[in-house]
């Protein structure tokens, strides 16, 4: 076999990383590898996400662990990495009293690009986040979702070979966020740029990403592609009761089998190998609870991440 080429290489790796903040651990001692293409990097609020981030940018110095990005070392070649690198962070930036076309143009000279190729730059990606009716208007007359749009525009400015983008979806109406997902996966698939897309937001990095990483509580939870972590998963069951929900939840966990909720009177069950439908409606029956709706279920990123942090 060939070895692997450019191509199949890492985009960004941490080997063993933590960060300390005073008394508080941001990373634990994370070994993580962002492959080409499409990646999430998904957690709940306050898992280390933005964090994981910052360091691989260099903006943040680990307690220890090594890094690389773009096949560069973080701790000797932060520089060479952020001209490389597109950012739109989870915070804005913006500048008050410029205009969108101004601040982009300028944010791609701060990244290198001459005055006229800035300005030129600046007005091609306004137009391609959907933002060239409004490029002439201050910034902070926008809206949020426009916010975010501005955001992109300027990681996007200098054509960078990898971005990151900490939840890009922050705060945008339906709609919005549809637009804007539909822009992460072009940009995946059409213009070939490599993106880590960080969010708390299940849906966003399903509908973005092929791999995802799992963040909790400052370490890796999972990570691998999204198709086969749900392969892994035991088998699944959509169960609607009738009776105490939590005294059959917690039959199911005395039973070592999984539950969690979506948000209706449904559960989804995960059961062990050994457990089939007839075991639910057996242990149902013990409890004097009247099972009405029972069926397999496809595993999703949703019963990934629930088991990953140890949800219920």
């Amino acid at each position: 076999m060939p070895p692997p080429g450019p191509q199949d290489q890492p985009v960004a790796t941490l080997d063993d990383v933590s960060v300390r903040f005073g008394t508080q651990e941001a990373l634990r001692s994370v070994t993580a590898s962002f492959s080409p293409g499409a990646v999430g990097l998904l957690g709940p609020n306050g898992a280390g996400k933005s964090t994981l981030l910052k360091v691989l940018l260099g903006f943040v110095t680990p307690t220890s662990g090594r890094m690389h990005v773009l096949g560069l070392d973080v701790a000797t070649d932060p520089q060479r990495i952020r001209a490389r690198l597109g950012y739109m962070p989870e915070s804005d930036g913006h500048i008050p009293g410029m205009n969108a076309v101004s601040f982009v143009a300028y944010c791609a000279q701060l990244s290198g690009l001459p005055r006229s190729d800035a300005m030129q730059r600046a007005h091609e990606v306004l137009y391609y986040v959907g933002l060239g009716e409004a490029r002439y208007r201050n910034t902070e007359t926008y809206s949020t979702g426009m916010k975010q749009r501005i955001k992109l525009a300027q990681a996007l400015v200098h054509d960078p070979d990898l971005l990151f983008l900490d939840e890009p979806t922050n705060g945008m109406d339906p709609k919005g966020r549809e637009e804007m997902l539909e822009l992460v996966v072009d940009l995946s698939t059409r213009k070939g740029v490599n993106l880590i897309v960080s969010s708390h937001l299940l849906p966003d990095v399903e509908a973005t990403c092929d791999r995802v990483v799992v963040m909790h509580n400052g370490a890796v939870a999972t990570q691998g592609s999204i198709a086969e972590l749900k392969g892994r998963r035991r088998q699944v069951f959509e169960v609607r009761i009738k009776g105490d929900v939590q005294t059959f939840i917690q039959a199911l966990h005395a039973a070592g089998a999984e539950c969690h909720g979506t948000g209706d009177d449904l559960l989804r069950v995960l059961v062990t190998p050994d457990q089939g439908p007839r075991d639910l409606f057996g242990l149902a029956a013990r409890h004097q609870i009247q099972v009405r709706h029972l069926r397999p279920s496809v595993p999703t990123l949703e019963d990934v991440f629930a088991d990953a942090i140890g949800e219920e």
